[in-house]
């Protein structure tokens, strides 16, 4: 053991030894030219470090270097620049005068990625073919090889020409590279935007033989957080996996297989695109369950017909005075493709399946070519148009529903589930902007429409005027059991602005007709209907029987949601019954007292 304890010993002097002869003999300024002009060689890029280079031997030999910058021929401001550049240099190769770096460092870095840091060809400068130097080759006995590359609180700045600029803030990368050109990545950083914040951290392998012409490669995992104004509270937060191809010559990239995770949604397929304007991107994606209500601001419905405002994160008081337009949205400056399947859906608490979302959009003009799925037995289709190019989103729909539930969607649009049944109807709607709130007050149109077993909640309407009929006599009678709702009702209903118009609603059932006509202000959240109601099987009195069996009775609905006031007038219509028969018996006896005509 003693001998072994001695041997290390031994060995750790010799090569502190070395290193400090090293240290002591080989100034690391001596590489500087050599760096400087291999760089210029390779890719055209000036190198310029500032400041003397020094040695730093514990735990790794490296050499370190001041301020650094790197920029590409005709560029108006550097690529790269950094306070701090660490080289870690492997020790042998440096005895024989070869310089091995295995490692770069940059802290508190800034790359930019924008017009400005381009290379820019000379004018009227020949196209010739690329550099075809191949890696390692040097004239003059030295290489020059990396293997690791880290930036470490960092800041990326990225820009198309033309397009808006994005600074990528706390970048910390660290990429290692094995003899097939396979580089392992390793990214975390945030972007902050328009009033929300996006954290990302990417693992990932990539081959870099063919960079900056093409990339390929692997996402293990690419994890995101993203929140702020005008998204759901909770954030959205997720992760990314599949296999990616980047061809830098033309800004373009792909995914395939596709794995990505938003909040509890789970979604699989494919995109490509590119970056280069205009941008592009093509997305066709699968979910087994997609829960919008998640994704979405406002998009949960609320219970019980009162609003219920979640706790949306708010801009800062010192930027209200701002108005947000649609500038904001990034639709204006994408075209974009989706296809979108999923087998469940959740939107505003409506629970949706089999829906297919097929939309295009040309910065901002997005065609709306199939929103359509099913809920519970019914089915529906919104095809139609939205145009997001100005401040104010203008909108256009042609809804067909077939045999949908009533009283979830009506809770879905934030009003009274005051009435259950099913709902078939085709229509042409039009206006401004896309919520719940601004299609109650912004939107017009009309539909023709059809609904089935409609029951209006606490309203008996057939007992109703039964009541009322033997408050004002006992001569006639109605023992016709009560029906379920209205079995048909069937008319035209337009929307102007916060009105629903019903001019003529006709239907009923086997025992009962019913017309309706009035408005329903969904903005004030009031209503004045008239249900004129024709109650079959009378019985008793004759006349009165008859009366009632071919006589409309009008109940009318007005005032506020919250307290409704109704007006069932019979005796009106009794009284205007015996009237009207006491003037014709009185017409019939006049005509009578008339003496004839003599006749010719």
């Amino acid at each position: 053991m003693r001998r072994v304890i001695t041997t290390l010993a031994i060995l750790l002097v010799v090569v502190v030894a070395g290193m400090t002869a090293l240290v002591l003999l080989v100034n690391p300024n001596d590489f500087r030219n050599y760096m400087v002009k291999q760089v210029a060689q390779r890719s055209g890029y000036q190198l310029e470090i500032n400041g003397d280079l020094r040695w730093h031997v514990w735990p790794q030999l490296s050499i370190l270097a001041g301020r650094m910058s790197l920029t590409a021929p005709g560029a108006s401001q550097p690529m790269v620049t950094a306070d701090n550049m660490r080289l870690d240099v492997h020790l042998w190769p440096l005895l024989s005068h070869q310089l091995s770096v295995s490692q770069v460092m940059l802290k508190n870095a800034v790359i930019r990625v924008t017009p400005d840091s381009d290379a820019q060809r000379p004018q009227g400068a020949p196209v010739g073919p690329g550099d075809n130097a191949s890696p390692g080759a040097s004239g003059d006995g030295w290489s020059f090889t990396i293997g690791k590359l880290r930036l470490a609180d960092s800041l990326l700045i990225w820009q198309q020409r033309g397009g808006a600029e994005y600074n990528f803030r706390d970048l910390n990368l660290a990429m290692s590279q094995d003899a097939d050109q396979n580089a392992r990545l390793d990214l975390a950083t945030r972007v902050s935007r328009n009033q929300r914040n996006l954290s990302v951290r990417l693992n990932g392998v990539m081959n870099v033989a063919q960079y900056p012409h093409r990339l390929t490669g692997q996402i293990d995992e690419f994890a995101y957080t993203l929140d702020g104004v005008n998204l759901p509270p909770q954030g959205i937060k997720g992760v990314l996996s599949g296999q990616g191809d980047w061809d830098g010559d033309n800004q373009q990239f792909s995914l395939q297989n596709v794995q990505l995770s938003a909040n509890d949604s789970a979604l699989q397929g494919s995109a490509q695109g590119r970056l280069a304007l205009p941008q592009q991107l093509t997305l066709a994606l699968k979910a087994s369950a997609l829960n919008f209500d998640a994704l979405l601001v406002g998009a949960a419905s609320t219970d019980g017909g009162v609003t219920q405002h979640a706790s949306v994160m708010r801009p800062p008081v010192i930027a209200e005075p701002r108005t947000r337009d649609n500038a904001d949205s990034p639709l204006t400056d994408l075209d974009l493709s989706l296809r979108l399947e999923a087998d469940s859906a959740t939107w505003r608490g409506l629970a949706l399946s089999n829906l297919r979302i097929d939309l295009q959009n040309q910065q901002g003009l997005i065609a709306l070519n199939a929103l359509q799925g099913n809920m519970g037995p019914g089915h529906f289709s919104i095809p139609g148009s939205v145009d997001i190019r100005q401040p104010v989103t203008k909108v256009a729909f042609q809804p067909e529903l077939d045999n949908i539930a009533l009283a979830p969607l009506l809770k879905a649009f934030e009003l009274p589930a005051a009435l259950q049944g099913s709902v078939s109807l085709k229509g042409d709607l039009q206006g401004d902007g896309l919520s719940v709130a601004e299609a109650k007050r912004f939107w017009q149109g009309s539909a023709d429409l059809e609904a089935d077993n409609v029951q209006l909640s606490q309203l008996d309407l057939q007992q109703m005027v039964r009541r009322a009929v033997t408050r004002l006599s006992n001569r006639v009678s109605n023992d016709q059991p009560d029906s379920q709702g209205i079995e048909q009702l069937s008319g035209h209903i337009a929307l102007q602005q916060g009105k629903v118009q019903l001019p003529d609603l006709h239907g009923g059932n086997s025992r009962m007709a019913v017309q309706t006509q009035g408005s329903v202000d969904v903005v004030n959240q009031q209503l004045d209907v008239t249900l004129n109601l024709m109650l079959r099987g009378w019985k008793g009195d004759d006349q009165l029987a008859d009366v009632l069996n071919k006589q409309s009775i009008p109940l009318r609905v007005y005032g506020r949601w919250d307290n409704l006031q109704y007006a069932l007038p019979v005796d009106e219509v009794m009284r205007q019954q015996v009237q009207d028969k006491a003037k014709a018996r009185l017409n019939d006896w006049l005509d009578r007292q008339q003496p004839a005509k003599p006749s010719r």
